[in-house]
């Protein structure tokens, strides 16, 4: 098993925020800003990676 660190927590709360962000941009209908929200949400997820 292995251990989660705090790094870890939050890059994950950092994605699923961006994420969220994302959809809730995409149901109003700014497509661009949530587009550049998943970017973001991506980006974050580069250092989930080990």
């Amino acid at each position: 098993m292995q251990d989660v660190t705090f790094n870890r927590v939050a890059w994950l709360a950092t994605v699923a925020a961006a994420l969220l962000t994302a959809l809730l941009l995409f149901v109003s209908g700014y497509n661009g800003y949530g587009a550049v929200a998943i970017a973001v949400g991506l980006s974050a997820a580069i250092n989930l990676v080990r």
